[in-house]
């Protein structure tokens, strides 16, 4: 595989526990032979390629706001502390890619127990942000547990769904307990007034409990029952509500949550097809205001036009295609459905944050993936990305 010589490990054991506490203890990898090769190259060409890309505008968008920020008063302040966040999570990447995913599932339990707690925990000590609070500080540390969670949902949905793959067709295997799951998180994020974190879980959530086969029937109204109970609330919550009057005429609100939007759109229309030339926004001159988080795309449509942004969506888009081929590819329903997931979480962040900055949905705090500045955020999608590498060095084979 890849010019790698493959590498037969030991066929995987037959399951003989009832428990599913006791299946995370002694992963059951299915009656296949797996055979261990080198990593794909297409996809981590690709994931370089993003946060390379990524980089450089975050330094594009940031130089002029971080020279004028009085607490901070240095150009590449933004771009030193993002290159440092790549590099230690590049690095971190390429070493989950070499741990075998059967022993990280091991620990998918405390992996999800410790993210919960420290999600529940952020409204009592968590850290107040631009009129926020979503991060907790330990130390010299600051991030938001939203961004772990993500990982740790996935990775208890997948190993629940594997476990109780045979009854996935049954509401309650299927789709009850897995919403639970969901339901949990989700109103816990809520909490925090993280809307954005909130609807990324959901839908993470929903996409894995319908590709795993659960009937998509009762699947359609559960989410309508959803639906019918959120959009109410989002209409008549003063909060949401000004939010949506800003999206629906960010001019008439310029001063309550529509200057964002607006300058938002400034910024792509000024950008044509070819863009005004990188590090040449106009917006970026503090009328966007901190363009390096989640408006960058607007900087990107400015700066380098329609081309430019046409090549960041295909990065996207050849990046969900090539992780839908890794999991095609992977040895057992838990390390397919890691991927799917993973790989849908990606997708699902990067259209959502298109659609807010091209001011499609209401606005809303959702970072671009590999491109907005965050060092959790960053890091972790490298984790991820490195976990989607290490299902990649192995393919099914049948055993004989």
């Amino acid at each position: 595989m890849n010019g790698t010589k493959p590498q037969i490990t030991s066929p995987e054991k037959q399951k003989n526990k009832n428990s599913f506490i006791q299946e995370l203890l002694h992963p059951e990898i299915s009656t296949v032979y797996r055979v261990r090769g080198g990593m794909d190259r297409i996809f981590l060409i690709i994931v370089i390629l993003l946060l390379c890309y990524g980089s450089v505008m975050v330094f594009s968008s940031s130089y002029v706001y971080a020279k004028n920020n009085q607490n901070i008063q240095d150009s590449f302040y933004f771009v030193k502390k993002q290159t440092f966040f790549a590099i230690a999570g590049a690095a971190i990447m390429i070493i989950v890619s070499f741990i075998d995913y059967g022993f990280i599932k091991k620990f998918t339990v405390p992996i999800f127990a410790v993210s919960f707690l420290l999600l529940a925990a952020v409204p009592f000590l968590g850290q107040t942000l631009k009129g926020a609070t979503r991060w907790i500080k330990i130390g010299p540390l600051q991030f938001q547990p939203s961004d772990i969670m993500k990982f740790a949902l996935i990775l208890m949905l997948a190993t629940y769904i594997s476990f109780y793959k045979d009854k996935i067709g049954q509401f309650k295997y299927g789709i009850l307990f897995p919403a639970m799951i969901t339901g949990a998180v989700c109103a816990v994020t809520l909490l925090e007034h993280h809307m954005s974190g909130t609807i990324i879980l959901f839908l993470i959530g929903v996409s894995m409990i319908f590709i795993s086969g659960a009937n998509w029937k009762i699947l359609a109204a559960f989410g309508g029952s959803f639906a019918a109970v959120a959009v109410p609330i989002m209409l008549f919550t003063d909060y949401m509500k000004k939010r949506i009057d800003a999206w629906l005429h960010p001019e008439l609100y310029l001063q309550t949550g529509g200057w964002q939007p607006y300058q938002s759109l400034l910024a792509i229309g000024s950008g044509g097809l070819f863009g005004v030339g990188l590090g040449n926004s106009y917006q970026k001159h503090m009328w966007l205001p901190e363009p390096q988080n989640d408006f960058i795309f607007a900087i990107v449509c400015e700066e380098l036009g329609m081309i430019g942004a046409t090549v960041l969506i295909a990065l996207f888009l050849m990046l969900i295609w090539r992780g839908f081929v890794i999991a095609k590819r992977a040895p057992d329903i838990f390390s397919s459905l890691l991927v799917t997931g993973l790989t849908a979480k990606i997708g699902i962040q990067a259209l959502l944050n298109i659609a807010v900055v091209t001011v499609a949905v209401p606005t809303t705090g959702i970072a671009l993936p590999f491109f907005s500045y965050g060092g959790t955020a960053l890091i972790m999608q490298l984790v991820e990305m490195g976990m989607i590498l290490n299902v990649s060095r192995y393919s099914s084979q049948n055993s004989l």
